[in-house]
């Protein structure tokens, strides 16, 4: 039935306003509402037999067309229309859309090309590598202000990092694949067992380990500098002096390993310095905990001949970090070789792991040191953010309370003891908190004075030593060449706020540096529910709905501290991954187990 014309008569004037019969009440009161500015729960709409109720029988009520309907009520500010147009899904352009969408997108499989997918996904949860390649902004139409960066595979990583933060497609990564398999030809090794072919053709190429093409791409980036926006002032190597490199600064650290027998014991220990890029976690059948296969890894027995036993005679090693990098990659040794069966096996054993991990136990004891007084105040810090968030979120809705010196007033009146800490201004126990930026200002300047002056001036430094897990690279199935990989990145990552960025040419040019166009930040760090778990990339989702282009950022900038969900990438694939089942990664069977883990380190 077609919508009938009727009048709206309030304070004396006269509307006219579409009814549509075939809808309930509450449909006819919102359109009352948009002419009157009556709002719906202090409207009356005086009709037929009394007071118009939502469940109330248009066919019983008999509206006709011209009728004249009273509305009583106090009629309040009209509603405005958007200060921008709304603009529909499908009318958007891609950048538009991934921005509006907010949810990053996969990257399509290219026959068994699993393990390159899961390592890029990996490598996105460090967003200082994207500002050193310089992965323009996404609102950018060109990238020729970026950064002249050398290498073969940079430039190409460069433009799929760009590429998936400008749409809301599934990217084939073909380009990056086939320089990657120039730079790596181990990558482009053909599967002899046909399983690897596509569209039941042959040759297709075979399966690789993630691990290695995770170290393989690191390797192939290590000439990309450390770009002066990421140099802080004071720092060693800052702008004008010589130029530091990403990897080496970020994602290295360097260990102390010494080499003794106890069966030679006026034989003078061998101490030798080297940089790494991982730490291992040797698995064996008593091995419970990632930390513990830490520790096992980092002692070990050796034999070898004795310069003063002229003999075989057994050595043991004892390796500590004698620095820590931002990032700490760690591998869990999950392959071993079967001689009987000539192949690498996979360890199924169940092993778990921390989402924060504290690294002062693997460090040396110079390094412990420094590390110690900041370390030790970040994680009492840490406990009271997490105090003062639980009293934001009891007392967000409750009415404004008087300030702290009316709680004191009262307790004065009422006969009370006063101390002097509940007379303190925004103390939690005194009345209502200050605005968490004044707490996070104060703690800032009292950790940076516990931070050691050698760590503070090394560029890509731990100075903690606490870590928070923000990336894992699993694995599926039974065999080191074949199986499936899967990448799992913490949300947090997307849509937090960027690196801090000092003065530099970087700048103005890297997609994570401008707070408007960064792919690790987001409008609202809550837009996804948890029920959508089992959703694919947002390439599938094509629903009719607006996005409202007034819309304006969460104003609590560190509601991404809350939402410690994940995102799980299965090749093109995207899709929510709840905290709760993290656990699910531990391993202890065929199914999904942590392979590589990266860790970011903890800081002001």
């Amino acid at each position: 039935m077609a919508p009938i014309s009727v009048n709206i008569k309030h304070a004396g004037k006269t509307h006219d306003v579409q009814l549509d019969t075939t809808l309930p009440p509450a449909v006819f009161k919102e359109a009352v509402y948009n002419v009157t500015g009556v709002p719906v729960d202090r409207m009356k709409v005086m009709v037929k037999g009394g007071i118009l109720k939502d469940d109330s029988n248009w066919a019983k009520i008999g509206p006709k067309a011209g009728q004249t309907f009273m509305v009583i009520g106090t009629a309040g500010e009209l509603p405005k229309a958007p200060q921008k147009p709304i603009v529909f899904l499908e009318d958007m352009a891609d950048e538009d859309l991934a921005a509006a969408l907010e949810r990053p997108v996969g990257l399509l499989n290219l026959g068994n090309t699993c393990y390159m997918n899961s390592t890029v996904q990996a490598l996105r949860a460090i967003p200082e590598l994207q500002v050193a390649l310089g992965v323009p902004s996404p609102n950018s139409s060109s990238s020729s202000s970026a950064p002249n960066i050398s290498g073969t595979l940079p430039k190409p990583l460069r433009d799929l990092y760009a590429n998936l933060s400008r749409t809301s497609d599934a990217v084939n990564p073909a380009s990056f694949l086939h320089v990657l398999r120039q730079v790596n030809p181990q990558f482009a090794e053909r599967d002899r067992s046909g399983k690897g072919a596509i569209g039941g053709m042959g040759g297709g190429y075979a399966q690789q380990d993630a691990e290695e093409c995770y170290s393989q791409v690191l390797n192939s980036v290590r000439d990309v500098e450390v770009p002066d926006s990421l140099i802080h002032p004071g720092a060693i190597g800052g702008t004008g002096g010589q130029k530091k490199r990403f990897i080496e600064q970020y994602m290295m650290g360097e260990i102390r390993r010494e080499l003794s027998s106890p069966e030679s014991p006026d034989e003078a220990p061998t101490v030798t310095i080297e940089k790494i890029m991982k730490i291992e976690c040797n698995i064996n059948s008593q091995t419970n905990y990632m930390h513990s296969g830490i520790m096992s890894a980092l002692t070990s027995v050796i034999s070898k001949t004795s310069p003063t036993l002229g003999r075989e005679a057994q050595y043991t090693q004892t390796s500590r970090i004698t620095r820590l990098p931002s990032y700490l990659n760690v591998h869990m040794v999950r392959f071993a070789w079967k001689a009987d069966v000539q192949k690498k096996a996979k360890i199924m054993r169940k092993v778990k792991f921390p989402t924060t991990y504290d690294a002062v136990d693997l460090t040396s004891p110079e390094l412990r040191e420094k590390l110690l007084p900041a370390s030790r105040r970040l994680q009492e810090i840490e406990k009271e953010r997490a105090e003062r968030r639980k009293v934001r979120k009891r007392t967000k809705n409750a009415p404004a309370a008087g300030g702290p010196s009316t709680v004191v007033q009262d307790s004065i009146t009422a006969g009370e003891d006063v101390t002097m800490a509940s007379a303190e201004p925004g103390n939690e126990a005194g009345g209502a908190l200050e605005d968490e930026e004044i707490y996070r200002a104060r703690e800032k300047t009292e950790l940076e004075a516990l931070v050691d002056p050698d760590l503070r001036a090394d560029v890509g430094a731990s100075t903690t030593g606490l870590y928070e897990l923000v990336a894992i690279i699993t694995h599926k199935g039974a065999a080191a060449d074949s199986g499936h990989y899967m990448a799992f990145v913490k949300k947090s990552v997307f849509h937090g706020p960027p690196p801090t960025l000092y003065t530099g040419p970087a700048a103005n040019d890297a997609g994570t540096t401008n707070t408007e166009s960064a792919p690790t930040r987001t409008a609202d760090p809550n837009a996804m529910e948890a029920d959508d778990a089992s959703a694919t990339t947002s390439a599938t989702i094509t629903p009719p709905t607006g996005i409202d282009q007034s819309k304006q950022p969460s104003s609590d900038p560190y509601a991404s501290e809350d939402d410690e969900d994940w995102y799980k990438f299965d090749d093109d694939k995207v899709s929510v991954f709840p905290k709760e089942k993290l656990s699910t990664l531990d391993g202890g069977g065929e199914d999904s187990s942590a392979y590589v883990l990266l860790y970011r380190s903890k800081e002001m």
